[in-house]
Parts: structure tokens; sequence; C-alpha cells
């Protein structure tokens, strides 16, 4: 990687965060430990009600799986990141986030466990951002497999550490970021998720930029 350590900001296991980007900023997702799935969701800043959506991404792109040079289209059909590399390669644009409902109905869980909605409500709530209007997630490093019959399959991710993938903001931001609480979609293991900020000749990045859930 060609980034320095101190430049790297760590979510822990089973845990949220939520910051601003520019238009032109490069987000950076780094898998450090391998098998760990990200789960990103971005606003317009000028219009909250404008989001990332699987829907249109997946329309123009004609494929779910969603890769180097592909750009993640708002509700509004217009760009709000381009991929701009990508180690990895598979992804998943199908699953919504984890949430309570999804361990119980799922797992079978009745008592307590984290989820990835429950993080991205909190962390966005200090943006102005209710629970009902965070959409489908770009799953980073998700592995979904889709058989012949349209029947899907949760893999494990094929991400090993320190791969990572970058999207190029096209517009400005307001991100959600999780290391993500399913276990399936982990492999079963529970593991923190890293990123950094490229902005250019702007302004560095600074730590009260964003709020961290633990």
């Amino acid at each position: 990687m060609s980034v320095s350590p101190a430049t790297i900001i760590e979510i822990p296991p089973q845990s949220g965060t939520a910051f601003l980007l520019e238009a032109g900023d490069v987000l950076r997702i780094i898998d450090p430990c391998g098998e760990q799935v990200a789960d990103l969701t971005a606003f317009a800043l000028g219009d909250r009600r404008e989001s990332l959506s699987s829907g249109r991404t997946i329309d123009y792109a004609e494929t779910v799986y969603l890769t180097s040079g592909h750009t993640l289209y708002s509700n509004r059909s217009r760009p709000m990141f381009t991929i701009v590399r990508d180690d990895v390669g598979r992804h998943d644009f199908l699953l919504t986030p984890c949430s309570r409902e999804t361990f119980a109905i799922i797992y079978g869980h009745t008592d307590e466990h984290r989820s990835c909605f429950d993080n991205l409500t909190v962390s966005l709530a200090a943006h102005g951002i209710d629970p009902d209007a965070i959409p489908t997630t770009f799953n980073i490093f998700m592995n979904v497999e889709i058989d012949p019959a349209g029947r899907i399959a949760m893999r494990p991710p094929r991400s090993k550490a320190g791969d990572c993938v970058e999207f190029r903001a096209e517009m400005d931001l307001i991100v959600g970021l999780t290391a993500c609480s399913a276990e399936m979609s982990n492999n079963y293991a529970f593991k923190p998720i890293w990123y950094s900020i490229d902005r250019g000749s702007r302004t560095p990045w600074i730590n009260s930029a964003h709020s961290l859930v633990r």
C-alpha cells in the first residue's frame, strides 16, 4: 500500500462511522486482516434526500458485480462514486445492511446483537439522516453468489489482508461506513476495517470531522 500508517483510521469490529467527502476526494477502504465486509452508504451533502442507489447503479452498469471503472449512482441518477481501484473484484449491492431483524429471522438470535443498520443509524443521525432514509448499502468485499435459478448464497469474502478498494467522490457527500456485524458475511469472525481519505492539495482530514460508533 502507498498509504502512510498515520493516515489510516480504524473502524473497530462491529462498529461504524460517518464523515464528509468533497468532490474529488478518494476514499480508500482496506481489509487489514482479510475476509471482512464493510457496508458503505452515502447521501448528497446539498440534499440528504439524494442517496446511493443499488437499483440505478446495477441498471446502468448491467451487472451485479461492480468493480474498477464502474460508477455508483444516486436515486436521482447522478454519479456519487467512481471505483478507481479494486484489489478483489467481488462485492455486493443486493443485500440490505444487517439489522436486529436480520439476526432474528436468519440466525434465530433473540438477544442483543450489534448490526450495521444500528451503527449507521447512530453515526448518520449526527448529520440529520433518519433511519428510514438509509438505503441498500454497497457491501465492500461481500461475496454473494447467484445460481442459475436465482438463488443467492453467502460465501467467505475473497479479500486478503491488505486488499483495498478506492472510490473517487463525484459530489460532496455524507458517507456512512461500517465493519460488518453479520457472521456469515465475514466467515464467522469479526475484524476491523481501515479507511483513509486522500484530499489531494486540500486541507488534510481532521479526526473531529467524523463520528465513530463503538
